[in-house]
């Protein structure tokens, strides 16, 4: 992706999905063999005209693309939008806004603000690829202990029982593997499962709450 010098040159060279194919497939199998997402099988076979690989494995997702078990999976974009704005994240040392991204990829701004957080997110993770296999959710409450506090403090800080006055963080776990935490505003499903969707879990095939 560096070797593209300029934004034209990474528009014009992901604007052919083959270039988005190999330089995805690099990326999530760099040993040349791709596996399936679901299953982990070598077992597959690429099929060209649904740009989709079959995985003969027996479960019930046989089907798989280069989106599939990434931050991708869930956009309707292509890769031809979400490869040069990943280009334009590594390569601008001094940052990339969503408005810029928006006039250069012809994308809205709220798309692109969108696409900028996943990103960065994922550059933070060092990988596109979601949580997967069994994945552990939970939130918790962090602030300091009323009985640690000078009394003075207590009552400055401490205006009501339980969770009040203090920060919720939530975070998820993948079995074996890494662990992701992000600050929310409140304990409300829709919070919740925003904070989540933000967070690249894959499927939740195990969920502790």
């Amino acid at each position: 992706m560096d070797s593209k010098t300029t934004l034209r040159d990474a528009i014009l060279y992901f604007a052919d999905f083959e270039h988005c194919r190999q330089f995805m497939m690099e990326l999530r199998w760099p040993d040349g063999v791709v596996k399936c997402p679901h299953c982990g099988s070598g077992r597959v076979t690429w099929l060209a005209k649904a740009r989709v690989w079959k995985c003969y494995g027996n479960h019930p997702q046989p089907r798989f693309s280069l989106k599939t078990g990434t931050i991708f999976e869930d956009s309707p974009l292509p890769l031809e939008k979400w490869l040069p704005t990943a280009w334009l994240i590594i390569n601008c040392k001094n940052g990339i806004s969503s408005y810029e991204v928006h006039r250069g990829l012809g994308v809205t701004q709220k798309t692109a603000w969108f696409m900028l957080h996943r990103i960065r997110l994922a550059m933070q993770d060092g990988t596109f690829n979601k949580l997967g296999g069994e994945v552990e959710v939970d939130e918790t409450f962090v602030g300091g202990k009323a009985r640690n506090m000078h009394k003075s403090k207590r009552a400055e800080k401490i205006t009501g029982t339980g969770g009040k006055d203090k920060e919720i963080v939530f975070g998820m776990v993948e079995r074996g593997g890494k662990v992701v935490t992000d600050h929310v505003g409140s304990r409300t499903k829709k919070e919740l499962q925003a904070s989540r969707s933000g967070l690249k879990p894959g499927p939740l095939s195990s969920v502790t709450n």
